[in-house]
């Protein structure tokens, strides 16, 4: 007899259905804050310093953000990657502290200034230095408060209160020290040559502070005259040369030719209307470049005297194509390796103050450098006729001068990529300036010194290698001084009588001491010439020199005030930026450490790439496709942010936008969904429960066999010794895999009917929840890194102890012996054939003849080798039906047939066995034994 409908027990309340207090919605924005608070409570950064005394150590010394404005997403990126690495180094076993820094002076912050004082018509040289260098420095500090705020926000860990900036007396004292390195070592001088300079900033710029941006500039053609030559022929002959910078011509005082190129002596015997070259004209242009002249400057019929390589016009003269004009002097025809038949006519002309190549064929045969123009793009009484005209503006002035000359032989523009300041926007001009270099070849070998270093550093990507190895083999000297405010002057003075600086050890000491109490305004208050120089030396005897050191110099010695002042290692484990700082920070680091210690400052480098739209698209505010850090955390919070620099290729540009942060937030919901079902199923969980490894069913030691190949991953990539060391790309999207693929779609779903419906203390659920309680622990640790406010929260809801924290803790130990490569090749021929039977399920499922997977009982044919992997139990299990058979066949192939019998109310399993309990008789009878075990 059984129960009427009426009668039938409800079993619900029987069945270990999963409870937490961990919510399946993540509501992150207003869960992290509170988190932040707590760790802040915990004192958890200084518990991590003390309970790590004695380990060996790990650095990731902080490249400084500029402290101008709000983060953008390229900070979130670096610091988020930083502070995984740094988690991940500390989980895995070492003393990992980490000093945020920054980049306080320069010029952006003084243009903030300057803009700030022309909105309200003051002149910014009429304010006292002082007064300046106090507006920059509150400017600085305000956007320093801010950033550091930002940071903190996006779970960066680090030492916030003790943090370093380059304004800081003590850093600016290290600074001034640094630079006295150079100056006692002979690597320090004052020399003219060209740099890159703004006119609108008037000052030198770093090559890192130069972006380019696509620029018209007007060209010119000009004919110089040869004066002498060995050949006769070639005597009243015209040179040709071609510019993109016609303002450069004042300066202009040799021309270089190619020793090996085919140059053509054309007669002009026809031109266009509009041609400036005149019918008689004898003209020398490079013969593969010929037909583009021709067109260029309206020439019609031609013909050509001879074919002459370039060595026949050693020691030939020419004409200035302005004399007459006030440049009347004599311009050497000159070799030059650097000249090519790419554009242009195949000669060079050659204005020593204004091109690398120039200036150096001008120091190489003792050439003049005139000093044509102003710091303001004006030109100087130097360039007669066009004083006070701004370079820019100089071309049409030139032009009609050269036409007045008969020198001009055509004019036109061209759009090309040409060098702008990233500050100002503008262009920049290459200019001969007096400044302060530091040699690279001369006596202290610093060139040679640092591609010796590169080749011991260790580079992820190892592609950054050669990128800064071929920047530091082909730079010139380093010029570092810069004609501004705001920033560590060169504490240098220099004889008048001499012209020489002055190498005294106490100078530089007295200098040192005063900024370390005073900053680095001690250099520019009254009387500072003779405080620092001392009471045996005259102050009118000797230049205080006003430059400021460039920043690149500052920042690339911040390991000088950061690391040894700090009790932290030297050189660095690692120093992690964008792959612009080949050219940057990673550069000038390189230089002053190998300058000052002959050796890197770091170990290791890691580049990440930049971040772009979901198009690939440079972010901008005038495309409208700015994702700012700030929003996202508003939106999302700060662990999706961080989720995804984890599951990115971060050593590639990076993608980001409203679609891809949705895909995010999805991916998340399923790790946090994973931690919520195991919180849940652990409820109650005891040590008492656990079932040793030598008794564990085979899925649950295939799932420790996964649990030890993510962790060998994890800590390859977290340990800086290791050979993998920070190769992170792909270890998160396989966390992720492992979570919705091998256990939410695959253990977890096996498992689910043991865990509901077995009895408490049957081997299998015992077994389970042992797995279960490794999984909790395992995952915590390893999302910790990255997802740093989850896995806190997922932690505490199961451990919630005031006093305790998952970023505490190490990685939990994996034992040798869970590895099993057999178990795991079984188990993977196993998910295969599982496949083919899930197959026909779903089949019968589309088809509406199944509803659920336990109302099957298939079969699958197969192989011997195959039908022997499990019992008809064990797939029955596997594939989550009631009942299974099994039968040969060569190849496998799986077949749908319905489980007979009825349905037990608890299990929902089909079964004929349901309905032989006289107790419980719409039970099977494991939950029959269930129900009375719970009952008793």
């Amino acid at each position: 007899m059984t129960d009427s409908p009426a009668e039938a027990r409800d079993y619900r309340s029987t069945v270990f259905l999963p409870k937490t207090p961990f919510p399946m919605k993540g509501d992150l924005p207003k869960r992290e804050p509170a988190m932040l608070e707590r760790w802040a409570k915990l004192g958890l950064w200084e518990r991590l310093r003390s309970q790590s005394k004695g380990r060996e150590t790990f650095v990731l010394h902080d490249g400084p953000p500029y402290a101008n404005g709000n983060l953008h997403i390229g900070h979130a990126l670096n610091k988020i990657l930083k502070d995984v690495i740094n988690r991940a180094a500390q989980m895995a076993g070492y003393d990992a502290n980490y000093v945020p820094g920054w980049d306080c002076h320069g010029l952006p912050i003084e243009w903030k200034v300057e803009e700030e004082y022309r909105s309200k018509g003051r002149d910014k040289d009429a304010v006292p230095v002082l007064d300046f260098r106090a507006e920059c420095r509150a400017y600085a500090t305000h956007w320093l408060d801010v950033q550091r705020e930002e940071f903190k926000r996006l779970g960066v860990a680090g030492d916030w209160p003790d943090r370093y900036a380059t304004m800081d007396f003590a850093s600016e004292a290290a600074i001034a020290g640094e630079i006295g390195k150079f100056l006692m070592n002979g690597s320090l001088y004052r020399g003219l040559r060209p740099v890159m300079w703004s006119p609108v900033e008037k000052t030198a710029l770093a090559e890192a502070e130069i972006e380019y941006h696509d620029h018209v500039s007007p060209t010119l053609h000009a004919k110089f005259r040869v004066l002498s030559a060995k050949a006769e022929d070639l005597v009243g002959a015209d040179i040709v040369i071609w510019t993109t910078t016609p303002w450069t011509m004042p300066g202009n005082r040799a021309v270089a030719y190619g020793e090996e190129i085919d140059y053509a002596l054309l007669h002009v015997e026809g031109v266009t209307e509009t041609s400036l070259v005149k019918v008689g004209d004898r003209l020398l242009v490079a013969l593969p470049l010929l037909p583009a002249f021709e067109k260029e400057a309206g020439i019609g019929p031609h013909t050509i005297k001879r074919v002459l390589k370039g060595a026949e016009l050693e020691g030939a003269l020419a004409a200035h194509p302005l004399r007459g004009y006030g440049y009347d002097f004599d311009v050497r025809v000159l070799p030059g390796d650097f000249v090519t038949t790419d554009a242009g006519t195949g000669f060079v002309h050659i204005a020593p103050g204004h091109g690398e190549d120039d200036f150096n064929l001008g120091r190489q045969y003792g050439l003049p450098i005139p000093e044509t123009v102003n710091d303001d793009g004006t030109f100087t009484q130097h360039a007669p006729g066009f004083a006070g005209i701004h370079v820019f503006k100089a071309h049409t002035a030139i032009y009609e001068a050269m036409r007045a000359a008969g020198t001009l032989a055509a004019t036109s523009k061209i759009t090309h990529s040409y060098p702008h300041s990233w500050r100002s926007k503008k262009p920049v001009i290459f200019r001969a300036t007096p400044q302060w270099f530091i040699a690279m070849d001369d006596g202290n070998e610093i060139r040679a010194k640092s591609l010796a270093a590169i080749d011991a550093t260790y580079f992820v990507p190892d592609a950054g290698r050669n990128r800064i190895g071929s920047m530091v083999a082909a730079r010139p000297d380093w010029c570092i001084s810069r004609q501004r405010a705001w920033g560590v002057p060169i504490p240098v003075f220099v004889s008048k009588q001499s012209g020489e600086p002055l190498r005294d050890l106490a100078i530089i000491e007295r200098v040192v001491e005063a900024f370390k109490t005073e900053g680095a305004d001690a250099w520019y208050k009254p009387g500072a010439a003779a405080r620092f120089l001392g009471p045996d030396r005259d102050p009118k005897l000797y230049e205080q020199v006003m430059d400021i050191v460039d920043v690149w110099f500052e920042s690339g010695s911040t390991h000088a005030f950061v690391l040894p002042p700090r009790g932290l290692p030297f050189p660095a484990d690692l120093y992690l930026e964008g792959s612009d700082q080949h050219r940057g920070w990673f550069h000038s680091s390189l230089l002053e450490s190998v300058g000052t210690n002959g050796v890197a400052p770091f170990k290791a480098i890691l580049t990440h790439g930049f971040v772009l739209d979901e198009q690939g698209r440079k972010m901008s505010k005038s495309l409208g496709n700015v994702t700012a850090p700030q929003e996202v955390t508003k939106q999302y919070g700060a662990d999706i942010l961080r989720l995804w620099v984890m599951n990115s290729d971060t050593t590639l540009d990076l993608r980001i936008g409203p679609e891809i942060l949705k895909q995010q937030a999805e991916l998340y919901r399923r790790i946090r969904n994973t931690l919520r079902w195991l919180l849940g199923s652990l409820e109650n969980f005891t040590d008492a429960e656990t079932v040793p490894y030598s008794e564990l069913p085979e899925l649950e030691r295939w799932v420790l066999h996964r649990v030890t190949e993510l962790d060998a991953k994890i800590r390859a990539a977290a340990d800086p010794t290791s050979a993998d060391r920070f190769a992170w790309t792909g270890v998160y999207p396989e966390i992720h895999n492992f979570c919705a693929t091998d256990l939410s779609a695959f253990y977890f779903d096996i498992r689910k009917d043991a865990l509901y419906c077995d009895r408490p203390d049957s081997l299998r659920r015992r077994s389970a929840r042992t797995v279960l309680d490794i999984l909790h622990r395992h995952l915590c640790a390893w999302l910790a890194p990255v997802l740093s406010f989850t896995a806190e929260e997922a932690w505490l809801a199961r451990f919630p102890d005031e006093e305790g924290s998952v970023h505490l803790l190490d990685f939990p130990f994996v034992p040798e012996g869970w590895k099993d490569e057999a178990l795991a090749a079984k188990w993977t021929r196993v998910r295969e054939l599982r496949g083919l039977v899930t197959g026909e399920l779903e089949k019968a499922r589309t088809a509406g003849t199944i509803g659920s997977s336990l109302q099957a009982a298939p079969s699958l044919a197969a192989p011997e080798a195959d039908r022997a992997l499990l019992d008809e139990a064990g797939w029955a299990e596997t594939c989550i039906t009631s009942g299974f058979t099994v039968a040969d066949a060569e190849a496998p192939v799986a077949s749908f047939a319905p489980a007979p019998g009825t349905k037990c109310a608890r299990c929902w399993r089909v079964l004929p066995e349901v309905g032989r309990s006289a107790a419980h008789p719409t039970l099977c009878l494991r939950c029959e034994d269930a129900v009375e075990a719970i009952g008793a």
